[in-house]
């Protein structure tokens, strides 16, 4: 049987005349829409595609200091912007707090800041033109996460990754393939222009062009020197590792603004975690008879690597317990998000406590408060929960429990996960155009809701994953607002790496518009599943409600899924939220 880790965390879609669970709209219409695309679909001609700044303009904005922001940027989202961008340009900034040392804060008269609005494309300056209202657009389409954190990267200050003085040394430019009248978008900048920052050259970076650029007809515009890069290079699905260190160094960061904490166990010192008074202790292991055989960082791939903490119950009495508490960490204020994979061999009475200790006056030695219980059940597994944090606490019957790839940070967890066990005989046995649906979640506004994947594709796309998402029949539906107003579900799947800091997660968000109306304009197309859904049967018997899908046919190609640590050990994990956003209209 594989290992299991759990992770903790506390084809065109055309709308019918009568809206039923089965009706999609795919917002992309069926493409897998870049920038480049999407700015050329608008008639727009700009600068290496997306770089509003005329030809004679300086290009020295990466080292000219006076074109630095703040490390805290002052913003303005424009009336224009349609509500799900504006809920995709914050979750952007969530991204660039937790990575970097880089802040968004709304504008309150600050002389220079970034206007964001809907234009006719995506695109934006390049560093800080000192011009005031410096305007950057978020156009049809341009609404995700990806694009997002590439355009504020523009305006940050970067150029292009193949724009780089030694960018021959590992692609080829194919000259004859290019569109004429776009050569100059191939164009490099010496060491006086532009910098590297003394970081390698990046085919992951999300500031690369993607591999058919500016093309003519199917052949691609740029091949790369390792043939294994060709289909790395234009991804969109957010920072590389290279991409925060750029960043990171040409701003002076020396820590993110949200992040507090990582650990993967691979030291002796075990990140500073230290043994409560308990009768027992944990053990900093590779592997365990019974499970788990590897720990989730390295499964087991890496020699001489990989541990985990480990406390074994079995041969403790009801009543032993062990604490396994943090060092001090001193996390911002509001919400707090602890992440870690759990593996466990099965008691259901056993309980996995985590708890805060709190330090004020008038507690100067910590006060104790929990803040979760786990009870696991009798299946081997390491699931995702994401909650606060500080420490350990095993109350023992008769259990093993390990820990590995603990994060902290001052963010808000996703509200649900979805664990895909067996991924990976799913992807070769499930045919295109059939559609897996997820348990039915509740939002903290009680709307209930599940996301339906096609694993390989729809039928007239093959190739991608395709996701949609939902609203479903629930137990406060008589309390709810119909159609539902403004609320934007995030769909995520997770990137499994031990550091959240390198995960490279692929984020959609779709967003309710209660005044969407169906095709003959007879119905609302987010009013209550129980009027325009069709009725259900789970596997328990029961019944429910589904009301039609918004998604897309192009979540992400299987190269891309391949690519990363989306699956690990046979599994997948889903992410989802769904958060309301009316405040954005004001």
């Amino acid at each position: 049987m594989a290992l299991r880790w759990i992770i903790v965390f506390f084809g065109l879609g055309l709308v019918a005349a009568k809206l039923t669970g089965d009706t999609e709209t795919d917002v992309d219409e069926g493409h897998d829409w870049d920038i480049f695309n999407i700015n050329e679909a608008a008639g727009l001609d700009l600068l290496e595609g997306d770089i509003q700044q005329e030809e004679t303009s300086s290009r020295n904005s990466i080292l000219g200091e006076k074109y630095r922001w703040p490390k805290t940027i002052p913003y303005y989202l424009e009336d224009s912007l349609d509500m799900n961008a504006k809920g995709v340009i914050l979750k952007a900034f969530d991204q660039y707090r937790l990575k970097t040392c880089i802040d968004f804060t709304p504008w309150k008269g600050e002389e220079n800041y970034i206007s964001v609005f809907k234009g006719s494309g995506c695109f934006s300056s390049v560093g800080n033109q000192r011009v005031g209202k410096q305007r950057l657009s978020i156009g049809n389409n341009c609404d995700r996460l990806g694009t997002v954190e590439h355009e504020f990267l523009h305006a940050l200050g970067f150029w292009h990754e193949q724009s780089r003085a030694d960018r021959d040394d590992y692609v080829n430019i194919m000259w004859d393939r290019i569109e004429p009248g776009k050569e100059h978008n191939f164009r490099t900048y010496d060491d006086t222009v532009s910098s590297a920052l003394g970081v390698a050259y990046d085919y992951g970076s999300v500031m690369h062009y993607s591999k058919t650029s500016f093309n003519i007809g199917s052949e691609p515009t740029i091949v790369t020197k390792i043939p294994h890069f060709m289909d790395v290079i234009g991804q969109r699905m957010g920072f590389s590792a290279s991409d925060l260190t750029k960043l990171n160094r040409l701003y002076n960061c020396t820590k993110s603004s949200t992040f507090v904490d990582s650990c993967s166990f691979e030291e002796e010192n075990i990140c500073g975690m230290i043994q409560g008074p308990g009768n027992r202790l944990w053990e900093q292991k590779s592997s365990v008879s019974g499970g788990p055989q590897t720990d989730f960082s390295n499964m087991g791939q890496c020699k001489g690597k990989g541990y985990f903490m480990h406390f074994r119950t079995a041969s403790g009495k009801p009543g032993d317990h062990a604490l396994l508490e943090s060092r001090w960490l001193y996390p911002k204020p509001g919400a707090q998000c602890l992440q870690f994979f759990l593996h466990n061999t099965g008691a259901a009475d056993d309980v996995l406590n985590i708890w805060v200790r709190e330090y004020d006056k008038a507690n100067p030695s910590g006060k104790l408060r929990i803040v979760k219980s786990i009870s696991v059940i009798a299946h081997p597994t390491l699931e995702p929960e994401f909650t606060r944090i500080l420490s350990f606490f095993i109350k023992i019957y008769t259990l093993c429990f390990s820990l590995d790839d603990i994060n902290l940070s001052s963010t808000k967890c996703p509200q649900h996960i979805w664990h895909i066990r067996n991924i990976t005989g799913l992807l070769a046995t499930t045919p295109a155009g059939r559609k897996l649906y997820s348990p039915r979640f509740l939002s903290p506004a009680g709307y209930s809701f599940q996301v339906g994947v096609y694993l390989n594709g729809r039928s007239d796309r093959p190739g991608y994953m395709a996701t949609y998402f939902h609203l479903t029949s629930g137990p406060n539906d008589h309390n709810l607002k119909w159609p539902c107003p403004w609320q934007q579900g995030t769909m995520a799947l997770m990137d499994q790496q031990p550091d959240v800091r390198q995960q490279m997660n692929m984020h959609r968000m779709v967003t309710t518009d209660p005044a969407k109306m169906s095709s003959d304009g007879t119905e609302y197309y987010w009013d209550n599943p129980r009027k325009v859904g069709s009725k259900v049967t789970a596997s328990d018997g029961s019944y429910y409600y589904r009301g039609p899908g918004t998604g897309t046919s192009t979540f992400i190609t299987h190269t891309r899924l391949k690519s990363r640590n989306f699956i690990k050990g046979e599994d997948a994990f889903f992410l989802f939220s769904l958060e309301g956003v009316e405040s954005f209209r004001h």
